[in-house]
């Protein structure tokens, strides 16, 4: 039941969007569902959750950021902000393991946590970018510099959030 619940945070998280042109990638508050479930279900549950939210959005259904009924599955996710998916797994794994190893205890440990996570979300998704558009396009101004304000903003909502989700799973992370 968590890991729909969480497939479901997620897919509507990610259409909760800001486009920020020229970027190819809008603001999602995908981050902050991605951040929040890997610490409050630890790095199992929150990695099934995370792969069924990617294997459900691979099959074509429409739930991710800027996905629709022309532009979905395995297409969508080579496009620009594929780099920020295989991001989300790596960042949820971090999380997971952090708040396993108690950093989910404070405020201050957690937020350090997320800091790491997306750190891991940014460089595969700006090495993506870069891949596909090359270093000579403002790879970091496209995915990087419009939605620092953005995650600081998520990062602290979500560690915030995060000692009453927690409760809410309960003995179920792993």
């Amino acid at each position: 039941m968590l890991i729909v619940l969480g497939v479901m945070a997620l897919a509507i998280a990610a259409k909760i969007k800001f486009p920020i042109p020229p970027s190819p990638v809008p603001v999602t508050m995908g981050t902050f569902a991605v951040l929040t479930i890997g610490a409050a279900y630890g790095p199992r549950l929150g990695l099934a959750t995370i792969i069924g939210y990617m294997a459900i959005g691979a099959l074509g259904f429409d739930v991710f950021a800027s996905s629709s009924a022309e532009k979905n599955g395995l297409t969508y996710m080579m496009g620009g902000t594929g780099g920020y998916l295989v991001g989300y797994v790596l960042a949820t794994l971090a999380l997971g393991f952090a708040a396993r190893r108690g950093m989910d205890r404070s405020v201050l440990g957690m937020g350090a946590a997320m800091i790491v996570g997306n750190v891991l979300i940014y460089v595969p998704g700006i090495l993506w970018l870069a891949h596909l558009y090359t270093w000579e396009k403002p790879i970091l101004e496209w995915g990087l510099t419009p939605f620092i304000i953005g995650d600081i903003m998520k990062l602290a909502l979500a560690a915030l959030l995060l000692p009453a989700v927690w409760k809410l799973v309960g003995k179920a992370r792993g």
